[in-house]
């Protein structure tokens, strides 16, 4: 764990978390319904391979924000996020799942996601 964030700190980036998964959930269906057209050989209005580079393009862009700011991407679909963290002396990582509207939930390091708690 490189950034260890405070809670306050953690839910001050949330504005922008929010905003770049809004906009990477979006072209991630893009990206999967021009791919899936272009491997049956049908026409796509989102459009054709050079469509599809733009939108991989995007993808790994608005990916790499997250880390850049110390955020772990655990998963892409559906999109989890941790943040680094302590609670009590204890590493611990605050979890953000596709869906969420705010940072309300931590787990232990050993225990991953089946062993999410709410924060208080």
């Amino acid at each position: 764990m490189d950034r260890v964030f405070t809670l306050a700190q953690a839910r001050a980036l949330m504005p922008g978390v929010l905003a770049r998964a809004s906009e990477l959930i979006e072209v991630r269906a893009s990206l999967i319904e021009l791919q899936t057209s272009l491997a049956a050989g049908a026409r796509s209005p989102l459009g054709g391979l050079p469509e599809a580079k733009g939108y991989q393009a995007r993808l790994s862009e608005l990916l790499g924000w997250f880390p850049a700011q110390g955020v772990e991407v655990k998963s892409l679909a559906p999109l989890l996020l941790d943040f680094p963290s302590e609670i009590d002396g204890e590493p611990v990582l605050l979890c953000w799942l596709e869906g969420e509207t705010e940072l309300g939930w931590y787990h232990k390091l050993a225990h991953g996601f089946a062993g999410r708690r709410r924060l208080s």
